[in-house]
């Protein structure tokens, strides 16, 4: 067979792949969160498995059960003090009285208005203060505030049927080592068992790296946010809310730390520290996430992942925002795991292609 029948071939495959995928994406989805927890999961189970109590040796059901236990709990942990705190916020912010905000915001938008009319010649009979508040009413409706309330309840539904999926699937993975191996090799040709093995190996390295590097990031930005704003006297809850916040949001590329911020500023504004004057907050809150993003983006993130992406920033950027604009904020949030996958499974099998070759050759 010649080499352009065989290319020919190779992409109608990809091709029928790709669509099947598209098609049930939900499943495929599961299937890889699952692929995920298994990979993040699989010191524990090891370990576990390790364990002897005299002559009784724990069996892989019951520590493949005991580790999905262990995740459940950490993740429910974050996840239901996480929706608590953002009720009680939206709340509050419904219950914000519109005059006592004017007065409280009033004058540091003056000042700034008095800078923007002198410097850049703004209009002068624009009100800053009068624009901010008319956006404000639209945001603080209370059917506004309902709406997002039932959307967040209705995902909450659809949430649980696909947690229900993703453990019922982690627990095999996680019980049988290497079922997820033996089924793709089941479906693979004998000539590429090698090929995909490899890739396998890389694909578990390169993502244990990338996840791990990841919850150890998200816990340095709670940690670093919420000790600084305790120190600084704010409330524990609310300190813990913010960090909690951008902890989380930090894991989403680049709009997730932007939504980080301006929530915890709303928060800091809402509920200011006693004493403390809306400048003075949003110096505080804005500046404590702000430094704490700027140690992220220069130390943490070259240290915790300059082994598992080998790529450009500008070839990063493009891939996230291909994801985000077929995926939305999931497809972000799995973009970089994602390109990984396909640059080994690419350097494995098309890596006499000229392009693969340039996109593979740090990996």
């Amino acid at each position: 067979m010649n080499s352009v029948p065989k290319y020919i071939i190779g992409l109608v495959t990809m091709l029928a792949i790709g669509l099947g995928v598209w098609y049930f994406s939900d499943i495929v989805l599961y299937i890889i969160v699952a692929v995920v927890i298994n990979i993040v999961m699989s010191p524990l189970m090891n370990q576990l498995c390790k364990l002897h109590i005299k002559k009784y040796q724990m069996p892989r059901w019951l520590a493949a059960a005991v580790t999905l236990i262990v995740f459940c709990v950490v993740f429910g942990g974050v996840f239901f003090s996480l929706i608590p705190l953002l009720f009680k916020k939206l709340n509050e912010l419904s219950k914000i009285d519109i005059k006592t905000l004017a007065d409280y915001i009033d004058e540091p938008l003056t000042n700034l208005q008095h800078f923007l009319i002198d410097k850049l010649g703004m209009d002068a009979d624009f009100s800053l203060t009068e624009s901010l508040l008319t956006a404000f009413k639209e945001i603080l409706n209370i059917g506004t505030i309902n709406s997002l309330l039932s959307g967040t309840v209705s995902m909450v539904g659809n949430t649980a049927i696909a947690l229900f999926s993703i453990i019922f699937i982690s627990f095999f993975f996680i019980k049988e080592e290497g079922l997820f191996r033996t089924i793709v090799l089941t479906i693979t040709p004998r000539k590429y068992e090698q090929n995909i093995n490899r890739a396998i190996d890389s694909i578990q390295h390169l993502l244990k790296r990338y996840f791990t590097g990841i919850l150890l990031e998200s816990t340095i930005m709670f940690t670093f946010v919420s000790v600084v704003l305790l120190l600084f006297g704010m409330p524990t809850t609310d300190a813990f809310t913010i960090g909690t916040f951008v902890g989380v949001l930090n894991v989403i590329p680049y709009i997730g730390p932007l939504i980080g911020w301006c929530l915890g500023v709303t928060i800091g504004l809402i509920t200011p520290i006693a004493g403390m004057t809306t400048m003075g907050m949003l110096f505080i809150v804005g500046g404590t996430i702000m430094t704490a993003q700027v140690v992220d983006n220069f130390v943490l993130q070259p240290v915790l992942y300059s082994n598992s992406v080998h790529a450009h920033p500008l070839e990063i950027f493009l891939v996230i925002l291909i994801a985000g604009s077929v995926g939305g904020v999931l497809g972000m949030l799995f973009a970089i795991p994602s390109y990984n996958v396909i640059r080994v499974l690419a350097k494995e099998f098309f890596n006499n292609i000229r392009v693969v070759q340039k996109l593979t050759e740090k990996m």
